[in-house]
């Protein structure tokens, strides 16, 4: 089982991705290219959710995706503060039934929003050893840029949405091929998906298989 992250005292039942209170232990394993051993990481059930399904190639790749879905799932939360001021709210004349409980909680519920999405995650460590790339501090400043093809992204989730959408490649399967073969074979990930855009996830599960068979020879 992977070992548990050292947890702050200060952050006790606190989802790691998020900040809001945890309830899940998220177990990511590493793959033979991964920088990192496997962790338990605790997490909120919603994130707990999103990052089993964006493990990608480390745990911070993981955690931008979790990120990139919060923003999606959470837009019109956060589509408030780009609206509207929290004394402009205060001041508005949503006083109906239907606009006044918006009223009430709209800047709330965009200030949960944007913490949630802001929230780095504090710094990784196991048996009060820091993982390589991190550094002492109040959150993980781990940096996660990805390059590729001369294209420097922020994100490697948001070059996989790049190269998905230019090429009208599966995202998915993009995303598990990566998984699967690590960031420095990002453009034979691309390949792979590209010669097989179209087919069926039963056989885009046949062609994971033979790739991980590969590997283990």
């Amino acid at each position: 089982m992977p070992t548990l992250i050292d947890v702050p005292f200060d952050k006790r039942h606190t989802c790691w991705f998020c900040y809001e209170p945890s309830n899940h232990t998220f177990d990511y394993y590493r793959m033979t290219h991964t920088p990192h051993p496997s962790l338990a990481i605790p997490a909120c059930q919603e994130c707990h959710m999103l990052a089993k399904k964006n493990l990608l190639t480390s745990i911070w790749d993981c955690r931008d995706a979790v990120k990139d879905n919060l923003m999606h799932l959470y837009r019109k939360d956060l589509a408030i503060g780009i609206n509207w001021t929290e004394q402009e709210l205060k001041e508005s004349e949503f006083d109906c039934m239907i606009f006044g409980g918006f009223k009430k909680s709209a800047w709330m519920m965009y200030q949960i929003a944007q913490g949630r999405i802001n929230a780095r995650g504090w710094p990784l460590s196991l048996d009060g050893v820091l993982l390589e790339g991190e550094i002492a501090g109040n959150s993980s400043q781990y940096q996660t840029g990805f390059e590729f093809d001369d294209i420097v992204f922020t994100s490697l989730t948001k070059a996989i949405s790049h190269y998905s959408q230019t090429l009208s490649l599966d995202s998915g399967f993009l995303q598990q091929l990566i998984t699967l073969l690590g960031k420095a074979q990002f453009g034979h990930a691309v390949k792979i998906a590209r010669l097989n855009i179209g087919v069926t996830p039963g056989h885009q599960r046949l062609i994971l298989d033979e790739l991980i068979e590969d590997m283990d020879q």
